[in-house]
């Protein structure tokens, strides 16, 4: 992981990558699912893996949301705006 100050990636800090994942699923289920979930659309790679090489935290927010099924109004927390999708958004 980055340090938790972040680095901004155009939309999304990876801060604020981290802050909705315990948000959303938990700490610890949210951890887990980090470094075990492997994300289809990412070419099998792990959130962790998938942040570590590059892919901007707020595609990796949606593809993760996407397969483990978060509907839109949970996918936000409930202080968090979506921010804008990447232009090379798949």
């Amino acid at each position: 992981m980055r340090a938790a100050g972040g680095v901004q990636w155009r939309g999304m800090r990876e801060r604020e990558f981290w802050e909705l994942l315990e948000e959303v699923f938990g700490r610890g289920y949210g951890r887990a699912l980090a470094h075990d979930q492997r994300l289809t659309k990412l070419g099998g790679r792990t959130v962790v893996e998938a942040l570590d090489g590059g892919e901007e935290p707020r595609v990796v927010w949606n593809v993760l949301c996407d397969q483990m099924d978060v509907p839109d109004a949970r996918r936000w927390g409930k202080d968090h705006v979506a921010p804008p999708l990447p232009v090379d958004f798949r």
